[in-house]
């Protein structure tokens, strides 16, 4: 993996990333980063399920730029990830039946 790149480059690989890892908790689980072009500096993330939404995530697109070919820097914001995918998923699971334990009742 390589450091830097432009804006746009940047966006493509932090949805990417994003993607891949929510995903690895729930393939149902999209991804959406806004960036506003007219302030090319920050990139917001947020994780959507159905009709639930995570909070906004922000990043400094300096930072995910030159961090983002660290095996470390992307080790904890994989870690992150999945963590705020595992909270969506929680969010939005259904109570549980009183006979979901009973094979036969399915």
């Amino acid at each position: 993996m390589f450091s830097g790149g432009d804006f746009h480059e940047v966006a493509r690989w932090l949805q990417n990333f994003v993607a891949s890892h929510a995903k690895r908790e729930s393939p149902r689980i999209e991804v959406v980063v806004e960036a506003d072009e007219d302030h090319p500096d920050v990139y917001g993330v947020r994780l959507h399920l159905g009709e639930r939404w995570s909070p906004r995530f922000e990043f400094d697109w300096k930072a995910v730029a030159d961090n983002r070919g660290s095996l470390a820097w992307c080790s904890e914001l994989a870690a992150h990830i999945r963590s705020w995918a595992r909270d969506l998923l929680s969010a939005t699971s259904p109570a549980p039946s009183s006979s979901a334990g009973n094979p036969r009742s399915r």
